[in-house]
């Protein structure tokens, strides 16, 4: 077990380890450590714990110390630095008619290095630029192509709910959303409804899906032959939310179709929405399993 604190540099950024060290270091407080970009001033999100070194994925870095007044002051110096080399670099993309975008400026603590933050369609040309911003500021400069996704977790907004976006609030990172999460969740598939303000489908899309995914492994798949209380039927259709499916059942005079939950209906024939389909003889296959007149091995085998 290894001793660490986790550190976050932005909001809703992403948390790194360090070793604290013989520091008391409290959650919340401010630190300075030491990273690949330089000397960076961080909070402490994550109070001293022991973790598996298995969790560890690159060398642990010490904390260079617990932030003091000067400190705090330095960073504060700092973030009113950025908004300054912010216009001034707006000026030189409209100065070189570059197509780009600049959506964030950064200074490490410190001052060592300059990150500015752009988007773009393609591929920017932009070394005249650096040399512009280097002569000005007289420090490394360094300039990063983000995505429209990065975009939206740096600027920040209001979603289609009505809430802050959650990759700006506390979304550490980003996970991949897929439009399968949206069909089995019976989602519209239009656009402008499963899409977030940066033009991706949103990320709240991933957040019940595992909760799907579970539900559909119990749910007969629609036309799969169930047995219920008032006997044998057809799947004509199913609710994941509130767990039910629609049988027809076949009585002897006509036909009924009757709402059961999934725990009261008993596959027959068909298969479940996420798994192969069962045999058509899985009826007669229960029934010697729990008579003991085939082996389980024999069985498998069959179903193979």
């Amino acid at each position: 077990m290894v001793k660490v604190i986790g550190v976050r540099f932005k909001k809703a950024g992403k948390i790194y380890y360090f070793d604290p060290l013989e520091y008391t270091i409290e959650k919340d407080s401010a630190v300075i450590v030491e990273t690949a970009r330089g000397i960076e001033f961080g909070q402490c999100v994550v109070g001293i714990r022991e973790i598996s070194e298995k969790e560890i994925f690159a060398p642990l870095k010490p904390v260079i110390r617990v932030a003091s007044a000067q400190d705090l002051s330095k960073h504060a110096e700092n973030r009113f630095k950025e908004k300054e080399a912010f216009s001034v670099c707006e000026k030189k993309i409209t100065e070189h008619k570059l197509d780009m975008k600049l959506v964030d400026v950064e200074y490490t603590f410190d001052n060592s290095k300059v990150i500015f933050y752009f988007t773009a369609d393609g591929r920017i040309d932009f070394r005249e630029l650096v040399k512009d911003l280097a002569l000005i500021f007289r420090t490394r400069i360094e300039l990063r192509q983000i995505g429209v996704r990065d975009e939206a977790k740096m600027l920040g907004g209001i979603g289609i709910c009505g809430r802050n976006l959650c990759c700006s609030t506390w979304l550490g990172d980003f996970n991949s959303v897929s439009i399968k999460m949206a069909k089995e969740q019976n989602l519209s598939l239009n656009p402008t409804k499963i899409s977030g303000i940066c033009g991706r489908l949103m990320c709240c899309l991933n957040y019940e899906q595992e909760a799907y995914e579970e539900i559909r492994q119990r749910m007969p798949r629609v036309g799969s032959q169930v047995k219920t209380a008032m006997g044998k039927g057809d799947v004509v259709s199913n609710n994941t939310i509130k767990e039910t499916v629609n049988v027809k059942i076949f009585l002897p005079d006509e036909e009924v179709i009757e709402t059961f939950s999934i725990s009261d209906v008993t596959l027959l024939r068909g298969g479940y929405e996420n798994t192969p389909d069962v045999p058509d003889d899985v009826t007669e296959m229960v029934e010697m399993t729990a008579n003991d007149r085939v082996p389980k091995e024999k069985i498998r085998k069959k179903q193979q």
